[in-house]
């Protein structure tokens, strides 16, 4: 035996109402154009917006408006006219189909094209309207309340009832929480939450229908939230989360209309657009936040880094460092010693973003601490691998060039760690130094190498990070040392700025983009 669903319970699914299509003409004016090729050609043209077998057509042909956009066609059959003797209908073909065939073609595309234009600014307004900026009213927290409360009312009242509330559900999916009401006592706001779990009527509305209690004391089992005669329950969701329930209720036994049902559903979609849009802004106030805290810390960041190369006979200076992600790992420094001597490093903390930027920080720091105390090149990275190694967990690496300089005799110390490579451009030749592949912050235990280079006049020392080689190698331009020969020998006799801003323009893609990785170049030279 089949059960019946009492007649004072409603599902209403999803279904749209019939109503009748509006009676616009497709193309403005081709009613007219038709009329007029058949005064000049002697065959009728028409066009069909669906394509359909037409037994009388002599041709047809298909409007191509693109994907996504309903197909058409253009018909080309014999026109009728009524002959002025006897009254018979006879054709009166002007032009031959051979004729007349290439015409209506054109027209076709036309239309096409025409189609395909509409098409896309019908598309082009929808996503200007969504691209409208969301902004914030100078007191919106305290508005928030007062918006539900006001919808609530409204659309309670639109449909005939005397009380209204907003159910929300749980991070778990598991409760339903009063969060606004409307004819209810402020009371109900700090009841608990009441379960999911055997709301009835709630649970039917989260899969998608509309349910209407004409006479809730007949159906106890469906369990409304509020007592009252007869009650309906919408779904409140986005395009792709569910949020919680409406309900309205009335005082009194009575039927609610389908027009009204849909209209509840409408209120619960203006309620769960209000929602998302306190969302929207709450996280748009946090990703400005953020952002703001990320400029901050990269113009922090950039502020550390030496502008102002020393004052020595015979030595110029210049670097670049560019971060992709606004703050990153790369770094550069130079400085004189009390000795006399000329420290200059680059390198770059391994990680992304703030990770790296903070160890680049640190390693930064730790250098300016250690150069106060004698040491040589390889003492300095021995200290900075022990430093890294001691105050992180096991995580932090970098990789580090350190080069110590004696101006009179131009004298070249240097240790290396890691992904950084160096070269010293020479007249003629590009020899590329050797390094110790381990980075700073693996091994305790490891020692780093000392090597030693004499700087004749005129050559030219480049130390440049894991980013500049990695972007070359994406570009397809290795960095090898005779593709920076070949690009620099022509400009030896240039200043260290000058020829930082040459080699950058080697680095630098044509479309003026900065690197996608964190690149440090650094460039000392010797004058001829």
């Amino acid at each position: 035996m089949t059960k019946k669903i009492p007649a004072y319970l409603k599902l209403h699914s999803n279904s749209a109402i019939e109503v009748d299509e509006p009676r616009d003409e497709p193309f403005p004016g081709l009613e007219a154009l038709c009329r007029s090729f058949e005064r000049a050609t002697g065959w009728s043209l028409r066009y069909e917006s669906s394509r359909a077998s037409n037994v009388s057509a002599i041709w047809s042909a298909a409007v191509d408006a693109g994907a996504g956009v309903p197909a058409g066609e253009f018909v080309l059959e014999h026109s009728t006219r009524t002959a002025a003797r006897g009254g018979a209908a006879q054709a009166t073909a002007v032009l031959d189909l051979q004729q007349v065939r290439p015409l209506a073609l054109e027209l076709s595309n036309l239309l096409g094209q025409l189609q395909r234009t509409r098409h896309v600014l019908w598309q082009r307004e929808a996503e200007l309207a969504a691209g409208v900026p969301i902004t914030a009213h100078a007191n919106e927290a305290a508005h928030l309340a007062e918006r539900l409360e006001a919808v609530l009312r409204g659309g309670a009242e639109a449909v005939g009832c005397q009380a209204a509330a907003l159910y929300l559900l749980d991070d778990a999916t598991s409760q339903l929480k009063l969060r606004a009401a409307w004819g209810l006592p402020k009371e109900r706001l700090l009841e608990p939450a009441r379960p999911l779990r055997g709301a009835v009527a709630d649970l039917e509305a989260l899969i998608g229908h509309a349910v209407v209690l004409e006479d809730t004391t007949l159906l106890p089992h469906w369990k409304p939230p509020e007592n009252f005669a007869s009650a309906v329950c919408v779904p409140v969701s986005t395009p792709t989360i569910p949020l919680g329930t409406l309900w309205v209720f009335c005082d009194r036994v009575r039927d609610f209309s389908s027009q009204q049902t849909n209209l509840v559903e409408i209120i619960a979609g203006r309620l769960a657009s209000d929602l998302e849009r306190e969302m929207l802004l709450h996280e748009g106030t946090q990703s400005k936040q953020i952002e703001r805290q990320l400029e901050l810390a990269a113009n922090w960041q950039h502020d550390r880094l030496p502008n102002i190369a020393p004052l020595l006979d015979d030595w110029q200076l210049a670097a670049w460092t560019s971060q992709a992600c606004g703050i990153g790992g790369d770094f550069y420094d130079w400085c004189e010693l009390p000795d006399g001597k000329l420290a200059v490093s680059a390198g770059n903390a391994h990680g992304v973003m703030m990770q790296a930027g903070l160890s680049a920080a640190s390693l930064h720091t730790a250098i300016k601490s250690h150069a106060l105390y004698p040491h040589d090149a390889g003492q300095m990275l021995s200290r900075l691998n022990e430093t890294l190694w001691t105050a992180s967990p096991g995580d932090q690496f970098a990789s580090l060039f350190y080069g110590l300089i004696d101006p009179e005799s131009s004298a070249l110390e240097y240790s290396s760690a890691g992904r950084v490579s160096a070269m010293i451009l020479r007249a003629g030749r590009c020899e590329v130094l050797p390094a110790e592949s381990t980075p700073l912050g693996s091994d305790p235990d490891f020692t780093y190498a000392r090597h030693q280079q004499q700087l004749g006049r005129g050559d030219v020392l480049i130390v440049v990070s894991e980013g500049v080689l990695r972007s070359c190698m994406e570009r397809g331009q290795p960095l090898t040392e005779t593709a920076v020969a070949d690009a620099l020998q022509p400009h030896r006799h240039v200043t260290a700025e000058q020829l930082l801003h040459q080699y950058l323009l080697s680095l630098t893609p044509p479309t003026a983009q900065p690197p996608p990785h964190d690149c440090t170049v650094l460039i000392v030279k010797r004058r001829g």
